[in-house]
């Protein structure tokens, strides 16, 4: 950076690096460490002057970093004096343990050293863990001996991604296609070779689909996209990486046969085969769209409760517009929809459909009883 910014101004090229007077070149570790704790010193400082005797909420999680060292975030939110609801991240504390008690320690030693008073604080918002809601030895129950009115809120999209989870792990074919998808996706994506191929195949099927007027042109449409990988920690990116798979089908189905059949590819040969049938199942094919179906219905909702502004009338409704869709899904009328749309995928893309209690034929492009 400092390269860069010589380049581009003389006054500061005459005095850093090897024109800096001695040994004032501020490039060793130690001095850019200090300096950067210099500037967080500033920030907090301005946070704490903006957040003033305000009243004041905590939000918290705890994390390991890339070295396994435990973590914990610290976000305050508060109404600063405009009447704004603003969000500050706030420190990164490193600790021992996730104890309740060792957090509760590390927190209350935070808040003062910056002069906070815990008699402020109205509300606490962490996970659902159980040294963080526990009613009589958790994190929120420790701040609530000291504040009776720090009431605990447990964030609501992270119930709701709980309750995805849960649901999800509990159904073995759910389970099961979740770790297909991930296989399909590191065998594709795991290989700057494949990924140039992917990116080829792409092309190819865009300029079909546009051959025969099946996309529409303009300015940032039909973009090459890579496959998108779901997150451990974020249930929400199951949807992109559900929806590229369904985008990209045909590509990533050349990219595995290419694959399956190089004779040079050694043993991924045999992870190009798998996947590919992986790919191409109807079991694979029908959970795939339901995911997508499921997802683009919770993501709406997810989305909604992350919002600052949120408030709890609003959030009810919410939850029960998502209830009433999802049963929607599953009466009659949906199923029949839903299987359509299955069916309809599967014949574009040439994926066999065993024989069902009822028989759907194509007329006039579309699937009929």
């Amino acid at each position: 950076m400092i390269k860069l910014l010589a380049e581009f101004n003389p006054e500061i090229a005459s005095v850093v690096l090897e024109n800096a007077p001695k040994v004032c070149k501020y490039t060793s570790p130690d001095i850019q460490k200090e300096i950067l704790g210099i500037l967080a010193m500033k920030v907090r400082k301005h946070i704490r002057d903006e957040i003033g005797n305000s009243k004041f909420s905590i939000l918290v999680d705890e994390t390991c970093d890339v070295a396994k060292r435990e973590q914990m975030a610290v976000v305050f939110r508060f109404v600063d004096k405009d009447g704004v609801l603003q969000e500050r991240f706030f420190d990164l504390i490193h600790v021992k343990n996730t104890k309740a008690l060792t957090l509760k320690m590390e927190l209350s030693s935070l808040l003062s050293k910056y002069s906070f008073d815990v008699q402020n604080l109205r509300g606490q918002g962490y996970d659902g863990a159980s040294n963080m809601k526990g009613k009589f030895n958790g994190l929120q129950a420790l701040f609530l001996r000291e504040c009776p009115y720090a009431y605990y809120v447990h964030c609501y999209a992270h119930w709701l991604q709980l309750a995805l989870v849960t649901a999800a792990k509990d159904v073995v074919p759910i389970t099961q296609f979740f770790q297909k998808l991930l296989f399909i996706i590191n065998t594709v994506d795991s290989s700057s070779k494949r990924h140039d191929e992917l990116h080829d195949a792409q092309m190819v099927e865009l300029a079909r689909l546009l051959a025969i007027d099946e996309l529409e042109t303009g300015q940032g449409a039909n973009q090459i996209r890579p496959l998108k990988r779901p997150g451990e920690t974020r249930w929400g990116s199951h949807l992109g990486s559900v929806s590229s798979l369904m985008d990209m089908f045909n590509p990533v189905s050349s990219v595995l046969q290419n694959l399956a059949a190089d004779s040079t590819a050694g043993t991924h040969r045999a992870d190009g085969d798998t996947s590919f049938k992986y790919l191409t199942s109807f079991e694979f094919l029908f959970i795939l769209c339901l995911m997508r179906e499921i997802f683009e219905i919770t993501e709406h909702l997810g989305q909604a409760l992350q919002k600052k502004s949120q408030d709890i009338v609003n959030a009810i409704w919410l939850v029960k517009s998502t209830k009433i869709l999802l049963e929607q899904m599953r009466s009659d009328d949906g199923w029949e929809t839903f299987y359509l749309k299955v069916f309809e995928f599967c014949m574009e893309h040439d994926v066999v459909v065993p024989n069902m209690e009822e028989t759907y034929i194509l007329r006039g492009g579309r699937a009929r009883r």
